[in-house]
């Protein structure tokens, strides 16, 4: 079950020094809020790859399911609630509002996850 796959943990390396650049020099009311969760979701399960040789589909959901337990908390103010509200490092990692629109970035990044398996499947 555990493993180490260079190719997901290259990918997430890049991912995470994109995710960096857009979260430190794009302020827009599009990239950042939803490529952002678009990418991270694509992120996540590609850290998890990294160290997990686990199936894809339910690694997949794995994934959704937590940026969705996440999304629920910024729904709880759970940030204020353990009296992080004023780290901008809380709000960041955790997100400063629930918003549908994020759900359904993080559901297009796990489509995109499922899609390029699929591909990078069958031409192996």
């Amino acid at each position: 079950m555990f493993t180490f796959n260079k190719n997901y943990f290259v990918v997430a390396i890049v991912l995470l020094l994109l995710e960096i650049v857009i979260a430190v020099f794009v302020h827009d009311r599009i990239v950042r809020p939803y490529a952002g969760d678009l990418l991270v979701v694509i992120l996540i399960y590609c850290f998890c790859k990294s160290f997990l040789n686990t199936p894809v589909l339910p690694t997949a959901i794995a994934v959704l399911f937590f940026a969705f337990f996440i999304e629920l908390l910024q729904s709880l103010n759970f940030v204020k609630f353990i009296g992080l509200e004023d780290s901008k490092l809380a709000n960041t990692t955790f997100g400063y509002s629930f918003e549908w629109l994020d759900m359904v970035a993080y559901t297009l990044g796990i489509a995109i996850v499922l899609i390029v398996e699929r591909v990078t499947k069958h031409k192996q």
